[in-house]
């Protein structure tokens, strides 16, 4: 199959034209004005925006938490992503502690294989890292093509590795080229002040807040950065909420330090007076928690400077019924939160429309900068002759109101409900296959493909 893009305004993270573009296969073959070819399919996108679709770094699907699931699986994660205009999303394969990465592995792919509408692609999660474990790292950065491993500093027990693992970890991926990512909070601190909050018969949902103040992730933030500066492994903190984060990152920065950063929709647009509003505000209870309008005044500042490189959602959506586990007891309540679909809509409205970022950047926080940091780039993240065909046609000037109603998400409550948008996406192209057109699903389950990556590039 063939399709010819005619009269669209193609932005990508450098660039600003007018041009058509010729897809054959899964690849983009041709760029130029007033191509002259023949295409088994021709779609007029002027007036449109024409980008590369959206590479989510980071969501959660069909995720084991909280002695729960995550309610999004392949299937519905990623054809809700689509809807949205993303593309790629990258998940998180958990290692149970004891066992192996190939065991976890064989997990999160059985899962996946045959289920997936979008393009998809795994962090590895590191919760036991020993010899045995040290032995599969390049066997997964060489083989698997999984190039980045995520450790938790929090959530001690379970997921949260300690000091001496972490740098062990460091060592091992740098060896073989790959990146080490983390969830930075200080989940000591965070237990002993749920314990405090408890004891003291401080249940309600606000203490879920009160339990991770800001100084709980700027200190994990420069901890982690310190021993990965030591080390010379490329680094990533994931979903960073916070200025007092920011600015432990960009001492780093000062330092030259290959360290790298993403913030998440929530983060920007949403804050911790939300928290106030009886137990409805547990459908955003998340870890880290929502902070302050301060903290997004800086999160955006981090972006337009370079300090931050991607936005992500951190998509973990549970049930209402779901959440009323914890409605006696804050630390029961499942955490995370549904956005995969909103996110590039969400961004163009609240950056670009807005004036705080422009088209370029949009491009690049959205999709190419996570290709590149993750190893997928140019083959994703872009719009250039041999690239994947992933492509989207987006109308700037649509206003659309989000809401639970209309959405394609599993969950039975939206984190934006009756966010008015302006911007939206009317058609997803992936790898040359036109999946999503004006609404209506052109692909079939199984389409989305797994995607090895490469090692680690310096950006």
């Amino acid at each position: 199959m063939s399709i010819l893009i005619k009269n669209g305004r193609v932005i990508t993270a450098t660039d600003d034209y007018t041009a058509d573009i010729f897809i054959e296969g899964e690849k983009v073959s041709l760029i130029g004005n007033n191509l002259d070819v023949k295409a088994d399919e021709v779609i007029d996108a002027k007036g449109k925006l024409v980008m590369p679709g959206g590479i989510d770094p980071h969501v959660h699907l069909e995720m084991p938490f909280m002695g729960t699931f995550s309610t999004d699986n392949y299937e519905t994660g990623t054809l809700a992503a689509l809807h949205g205009g993303t593309t790629t999303v990258i998940d998180f394969i958990i290692q149970k502690q004891g066992e192996s990465l190939k065991a976890a592995y064989d997990e999160w792919t059985g899962r996946a294989n045959g289920n997936a509408y979008g393009d998809y692609a795994f962090h590895m999660a590191v919760t036991d890292f020993n010899e045995d474990t040290k032995k599969e790292i390049g066997y997964f950065i060489n083989e698997l093509g999984i190039s980045s491993f995520k450790t938790f500093m929090a959530y001690k027990g379970a997921l949260m590795i300690d000091d001496k693992q972490m740098i062990g970890l460091m060592h091992e991926v740098k060896k073989h080229g790959g990146i080490v990512t983390s969830h930075a909070t200080n989940g000591d601190i965070i237990d002993y002040l749920v314990a405090k909050h408890k004891a003291e018969g401080k249940l309600s949902l606000l203490y879920h807040y009160l339990s991770q103040p800001e100084e709980t992730e700027s200190e994990a933030t420069g901890r982690f950065t310190d021993m990965a500066y030591n080390t010379g492994v490329p680094s990533y903190i994931v979903h960073m909420s916070c200025e007092g984060s920011l600015n432990a990152l960009r001492r780093s920065q000062l330092r030259h330090q290959k360290v790298y950063a993403e913030t998440c929709v929530q983060y920007l647009l949403l804050d911790a007076s939300l928290y106030e509003k009886n137990f409805e505000g547990a459908k955003w209870v998340m870890s880290p928690p929502l902070r302050e309008k301060k903290d997004q005044k800086a999160l955006w500042g981090g972006i337009n400077q370079g300090s931050v490189q991607t936005i992500a959602t951190d998509h973990c959506p549970f049930h209402w019924e779901q959440k009323l586990n914890g409605k006696d007891d804050f630390s029961k309540i499942p955490n995370g939160a549904p956005g995969i679909e909103n996110r590039m809509e969400l961004m163009f409205s609240e950056g670009v429309q807005t004036g705080k970022i422009s088209l370029n950047k949009y491009v690049e926080i959205t999709s190419t900068n996570s290709a590149k940091i993750f190893g997928m780039f140019p083959r994703k993240g872009t719009i250039s002759i041999g690239s994947d065909a992933d492509i989207i046609i987006f109308d700037p000037n649509e206003e659309h109101t989000i809401s639970a109603k209309n959405h394609h998400m599993n969950v039975d409550y939206s984190a934006y409900e009756g966010w008015e948008v302006k911007g939206k996406c009317k058609q997803t192209i992936l790898r040359g296959k036109l999946v999503i057109d004006n609404g209506k699903v052109k692909a079939e389950k199984g389409y989305g493909k797994f995607i090895k990556r490469d090692k680690f590039k310096n950006i």
